[in-house]
């Protein structure tokens, strides 16, 4: 916990220790809390494949990426908790954003799933604060209320579209601020309010929320994302540690942008009292980037590097990917099928569309003698936590779920991932068999297809032929005639060359000449409002040489 005015002034008086050594410096271990914190394997069989995973960062002026973690200077509270975690080596989206972050440049990542996300933001973040020392100090003695009750301005934030995936997160954080008087806390929506505010006011440094709960404690005047109120005004002109909230991080941020998502980021990130892009530093992670999401997401972003990681090349080796047709009235016999040719002590993940379609296939699977369970958005915050913990532990190797499920949960050891129904997009497909053979270990996914799934025929056909699966002839015949129908529509390939997304800057400069005046991204169609015409996207890269109008027949944003 912080502790006070003058305890703060000594702690600044300690940054900036190359060694780390700074006021959040703690070297007392506990072995009890080692074994707890560090206990799982951290690499599969076939880590080293990663190195062969191609890398394009794009931006101005672009750090140089590190081969080894001593390759930074990240302080001995983080390195120490890098060889705890038995990390080797960083993998290819580690060494490129670790870099980028300590270089304080904004940042939106594309790389797969199990690729190593969460540290490539997390050690670089908690490596600064330790070196740059806690600005919310400072309201330790400041904040307290004539009841003893004191808002908490944290350094860091870390949003994340799911209970699950913020659970995850925190306790990565957890582990990577052992050893530290940073303290990392969790709120999320579907658990007991005034449990999670009790763990706030014992002192937070860097929070994991999701959303709606953290609005809810932002509006309850528990949670400040600033630290410039009238009584530390002067110390904030003369430091910048002084302004609380430095580090904004989105994490599966093509789903918190999308539309149900949208309205309540802008309401954290744009109508309150956080610092403005340019002053805080912006971080954006996700498996998938559609064109749409970028263009959206540069609301929040300053002169940022897109880096984007090959959606495994190494697919072929990590993540077998099956299809196969199967009619809607036969799916449960073929999974039984399945299920029965799978080992029993392996786990198996059934994706399903719908959360009434999750519970009936968990019935089903119960009265055919199968341990299984089931997690989806209409069940309890202590359900879905039991039904993650019985599969984890192999107690239900069965897990129907819904695509709650499908988002930056790690759970190591997914042997298969079903889809029983398939998703109604490619990117939704990719985050679901991203649930198995992750950081290297062997993985298998397979797909049940019918004429319901014709508006995924061609994409899926891309990433099966880009991965070097074999591609079933039907396949083949159903997207060639998928292509013809729609080929008036103009749409894009939307995993070119091996990634899940590329910087749309560098297409837009390329075929256009550059972007024009912003236009009103919420109107329809593709009129001057909409940004295209003579309305354009904006002066954003004025800067970088991008300057002049375009008409919408130079380029179409939309199509190829």
């Amino acid at each position: 916990d912080a502790g006070g005015w003058n305890t703060a002034k000594d702690a600044y008086s300690n940054f900036g220790n190359n060694r780390g050594k700074s006021a959040f410096f703690n070297d007392r271990g506990n072995s009890n809390r080692t074994s707890e914190l560090f206990s799982a394997s951290n690499t599969g069989i076939n880590f080293e494949k990663y190195d062969d995973i191609p890398v394009e960062a794009t931006g101005q002026n672009c750090p140089h990426h590190i081969e080894s973690f001593q390759d930074v200077d990240m302080g001995e509270i983080i390195m120490g908790n890098i060889a705890l975690s038995r990390y080797t080596r960083p993998t290819p989206v580690q060494k490129y954003a670790i870099p980028i972050v300590k270089s304080k440049r904004d940042l939106m990542a594309c790389a797969q799933t199990g690729s190593g996300k969460t540290a490539a933001f997390l050690l670089p973040i908690l490596s600064q604060i330790y070196t740059e020392g806690p600005g919310e100090a400072l309201n330790a003695s400041k904040e307290n209320g004539k009841y003893g009750r004191r808002k908490q301005y944290p350094i860091s934030l870390v949003l994340a579209p799911t209970r699950e995936l913020a659970l995850q997160i925190y306790d990565e954080a957890r582990k990577f601020s052992y050893r530290s008087r940073v303290r990392p806390c969790v709120v999320y929506g579907g658990a007991d309010i005034g449990q999670q505010i009790r763990e706030l006011e014992r002192g937070c440094h860097l929070l994991v929320a999701t959303p709606g709960r953290l609005v809810d404690m932002m509006e309850r005047g528990k949670i400040g994302l600033d630290y410039c109120n009238n009584q530390t005004v002067a110390f904030c002109v003369l430091s910048f540690s002084f302004v609380s909230l430095r580090y904004l991080v989105l994490d599966e941020a093509d789903r918190m942008l999308d539309m149900g998502f949208e309205p309540q980021i802008r309401r954290i990130v744009e109508q309150d009292t956080m610092p403005h892009k340019g002053i805080r530093q912006t971080m954006m992670f996700s498996a998938t980037f559609p064109k749409e999401i970028q263009i959206l997401a540069r609301d929040f972003l300053e002169e940022y590097i897109f880096l984007a990681v090959g959606r495994v090349g190494s697919t072929s080796e990590n993540i077998t990917q099956k299809v196969v047709w199967v009619e809607e009235s036969d799916k449960r016999s073929f999974l039984l099928d399945l299920l029965s040719a799978t080992g029993k002590d392996s786990l198996t993940l059934v994706f399903v569309e719908t959360k009434k379609g999750a519970d009936a296939l968990e019935d089903f699977l119960y009265r055919e003698g199968y341990a299984c369970t089931s997690i989806h958005g209409d069940r309890s915050q202590r359900d879905r936590e039991e039904a993650l913990s019985q599969f984890r532990s192999g107690k239900c190797p069965i897990l129907v779920a819904t695509a709650v499920a499908a988002r930056g949960l790690d759970i190591s050891n997914v042997k298969h991932v079903i889809n029983f129904d398939l998703p109604s997009d490619i990117e939704e497909y990719v985050h679901r068999i991203g649930r198995t053979g992750r950081v290297g270990n062997l993985g298998l996914a397979t797909s049940f297809f019918n004429d319901k799934n014709g508006n995924i025929t061609k994409d899926l056909l891309d990433i099966l032929v880009e991965a070097k699966q074999e591609v079933p002839s039907w396949l083949e015949s159903l997207a060639y005639e998928h292509q013809h129908k729609s080929s008036n529509r103009g749409r894009s390939k939307r995993f070119s060359g091996g990634f899940g997304a590329r910087d749309y800057r560098q297409t837009a400069a390329g075929n256009a000449g550059g972007f024009g005046g912003r236009g009103n991204r919420n109107q329809a169609g593709h009129g001057g409002n909409r940004g295209f015409g003579g309305g354009g996207f904006g002066n954003f890269y004025t800067s970088d040489g991008y300057g002049g109008n375009y008409s919408h027949s130079q380029v179409d944003w939309w199509g190829n």
